[in-house]
């Protein structure tokens, strides 16, 4: 994994627990909400995290892209079912989500390694 996106992991989860301790009520809530709505369903798990993916790359949400990488593949999803939800974020999104393709490959890249 390439050090820029360990670091980022490692500082993301300090990051969390430091917001546990200051903001706990933000940090449950949000966590209820995504534990409700990102497991199997009428979709599964990958589909909505290829979803979320999708949106992160539309948005151009570095950590939502990185988390949601890693996410896919912890659901199964291979590179290119990732690659192809990144594309389909760009065709929705247009040129500022098209420039953080290269964030998907790198964080892939650096997962896969």
């Amino acid at each position: 994994m390439s050090n820029e996106i360990k670091e980022f992991f490692e500082k993301f989860k300090s990051d969390i627990a430091k917001m546990k301790e200051q903001i706990p009520d933000t940090v449950s809530g949000f966590a209820g909400l995504y534990h409700k709505v990102m497991k199997d369903g009428a979709l599964s798990m990958r589909e909505k995290e290829l979803i979320a993916l999708g949106i992160g790359v539309a948005k151009c949400c570095v950590p939502c892209i990185r988390g949601h990488v890693e996410n896919c593949l912890d659901a199964g999803a291979t590179k290119e079912q990732i690659l192809e939800a990144a594309s389909v974020a760009v065709m929705m999104g247009g040129g500022p989500a098209y420039t953080y393709i290269p964030e998907v490959m790198d964080t892939l890249d650096a997962l896969e390694s």
